[in-house]
């Protein structure tokens, strides 16, 4: 059948408006975060471009906020607690995300739609619920304004992310290699590291890295949990914002872009080796 010539005239067309509109998307959401980064480097106190950098002027430009936030022993305390509550929730999340994925998994696991959805929740309820739900909780626990129960509450929230990764590699696993490993003589715990661990492992580094952003990114759980001690870097954030407005904010905004950039090309790495692992072509 002869394809009329206006046939291609209308793909190209097609074609082209397609890709315009995604770039137009994409700068939709992508504008009002890269406008923080040029205005970190404000030289003046102010959150507006002023005269000087919208002429270029090199005057009026400087690392003085970037040099503010590690002088500051608020914002280093900041730092250091969202990467210790950060790591440690991640590590709990990995490890319950994990095992509770490889047993809902599988097919003889009873009320598993059900229990799936139980564990899902806390992506689906309001998070401000979800929050003043865990303080309650926690309190009467004697756990709320610590440590603790910040790491539980982040890895509560971290653990659906990771159900969720590995979830989707075990999707289509071959559990005749686990029972012929059994059959050979290896014990559970050897089975799950030697043979199921390996394949499903880039979705549970994928589900950890998603773990440590929720608890990196987090402030409304932080809010209702953390004591002075205990602020991160967003707790911190919003309090600058109420009490003292200054671009210290925007420069350690920009880094955080920085951050989770890298987090989100690490995950991408590990989503294509996956698909490599499984035999998919990935297109470029």
């Amino acid at each position: 059948m002869k394809i009329p010539a206006y046939y291609g005239f209308w793909h190209h067309l097609g074609s082209w408006l397609l890709k315009v509109s995604s770039w137009l998307v994409l700068l939709f959401l992508i504008l009002p975060i890269l406008v923080i980064v040029p205005l970190s480097f404000n030289a003046e106190p102010f959150f507006s471009f002023t005269e000087g950098m919208l002429t270029l002027d090199p005057e009026a430009y400087s690392l003085r906020w970037y040099r503010e936030i590690f002088n500051d022993p608020k914002w280093i305390l900041a730092i250091k607690n969202s990467f210790f509550i950060g790591i440690l929730s991640t590590i709990l999340a990995t490890v319950l995300g994990t095992c509770a994925a490889v047993g809902l998994a599988r097919d003889e696991m009873p009320f598993r739609r059900f229990i799936t959805a139980l564990l899902l929740s806390p992506m689906i309820v309001p998070l401000i619920i979800t929050a003043a739900g865990m303080f309650f909780f926690y309190s009467n626990l004697g756990l709320a304004g610590g440590y603790l129960g910040v790491i539980l509450a982040h890895a509560a929230l971290g653990t659906p992310f990771v159900i969720i990764t590995v979830t989707a590699t075990l999707t289509g696993f071959d559990y005749s290699l686990a029972r012929a490993a059994l059959n050979l003589g290896a014990t559970p715990i050897r089975v799950f590291f030697d043979v199921i661990m390996p394949l499903i492992r880039p979705g549970v580094i994928s589900g950890a890295l998603f773990a440590f952003i929720t608890s990196f990114d987090e402030v409304v759980v932080i809010l209702f949990m953390a004591g002075p001690q205990q602020r991160t870097i967003p707790r911190q954030m919003f309090s600058g914002l109420r009490e003292q407005i200054n671009p210290s904010i925007l420069a350690i905004a920009t880094l955080l872009i920085l951050v989770s950039i890298a987090l989100l090309v690490t995950i991408e790495l590990l989503r294509r080796r996956a698909e490599r692992l499984r035999g998919i072509e990935i297109p470029h």
